[in-house]
């Protein structure tokens, strides 16, 4: 599913214009970006938790090579879904 699908399905179920629909996906998008940026964690009942981790330097190979090499170090973004999505997705009851 792409931006657009879900720009259409709104426009669909809700039946605000496209345009209006659109602008509502960027705006949610907008939030959830700059506060992921941020470092705050995202929890959307019944979906799932978007969360920021840092990931420390670690040392690793160069496949090629052989060469150790440190890994810099990052910050991930995961994405845990919650029970709910987990059981709608098998099928089950919570």
């Amino acid at each position: 599913m792409t931006k657009a699908d879900i720009v259409e399905r709104i426009h669909q179920k809700i039946g605000l214009s496209k345009k209006e629909s659109a602008e509502m996906v960027e705006q949610v998008f907008g939030i959830m970006k700059s506060t992921l940026e941020a470092g705050e964690k995202i929890k959307i009942a019944g979906f799932g938790n978007f969360v920021v981790k840092q990931k420390a330097d670690r040392r690793g190979r160069n496949p090629q090579t052989g060469d150790a090499i440190t890994i810099s170090a990052r910050r991930i973004l995961t994405f845990k879904p919650s029970q709910v999505l987990k059981c709608g997705m098998n099928d089950e009851e919570e």
